[in-house]
């Protein structure tokens, strides 16, 4: 059976810059969230106290890594404007404008 595989779509389409390091940051921050993840079933499973320590130091450099990427992502993906036109917006109350 063959299959055919359309190569124009991909072809065209070259990322951005902003796209590739937008794209590297979510990845990321998806995989300090799994390192999160981990450090905390880690901690939650250990009775030992060195180990204890161990994964509390854990726990707090990857929270401090995933506070540094949520900035960047501040920083790089910033949030869209609020519509405040004054055209845009009803001075009347809503039920003034169905009932009349």
């Amino acid at each position: 059976m063959k299959m055919y595989f359309s190569q124009s779509s991909r072809a065209n389409r070259t990322l951005s810059e902003k796209e590739i390091e937008r794209n590297a940051l979510l990845s990321d921050l998806e995989k300090t969230k799994r390192a999160l993840e981990i450090a905390y079933a880690g901690f939650d499973n250990v009775t030992e106290p060195d180990l204890i320590d161990c994964y509390i130091y854990e726990v707090n450099s990857v929270l401090k890594r995933y506070k540094f990427l949520m900035e960047q992502a501040a920083a790089l993906l910033p949030l869209p404007e609020e519509d405040t036109h004054p055209a845009s917006l009803n001075a009347e109350a809503p039920a003034a404008s169905l009932i009349g």
